[in-house]
């Protein structure tokens, strides 16, 4: 079981993935709506995965592409970081720079329960692996 936050701007995508996530056995320690809320609560809970959108705000006002710039403000204090990209925009680019950003991950909106899964596996797997052999 991993301890997960949460970041989207929309609270009905963060709810279901909360909801995916807890029937797959996870904990979600907490949620953000903003990259600057999101980057308050990894300080505090440091979880061991986040699910970031990647267009939202950072704080207050409107920015594209808010979750790439707050995956690099939260890998550049907390380098073991491991964030799942989650975007509703099939945009190589973007998904390609939040990528050499640091994520490990994306996954494309709308998300299915086994696809969530999978991915946080593969990001913790090795992780997991590790401490069992």
């Amino acid at each position: 079981m991993a301890k997960i936050l949460v970041v989207d701007d929309a609270s009905i995508i963060r709810n279901m993935i909360k909801l995916l996530l807890k029937e797959g056995g996870h904990e979600v320690v907490a949620e953000a709506g903003s990259g600057q809320e999101a980057y308050e609560l990894y300080k505090k809970h440091q979880p061991d995965l986040v699910t970031m959108d990647i267009n939202m705000p950072v704080g207050e006002s409107e920015q594209e592409r808010g979750g790439i710039l707050t995956l690099k403000k939260i890998l550049s204090e907390f380098p073991q970081a491991k964030v799942i990209m989650v975007s509703s925009h099939a945009d190589k680019e973007i998904l390609l720079e939040s990528v050499k950003a640091g994520a490990r991950h994306y996954l494309l909106k709308p998300i299915a329960q086994d696809k969530l899964l999978a991915a946080v596996e593969k990001v913790l797997g090795v992780e997991e692996a590790a401490k069992q052999g």
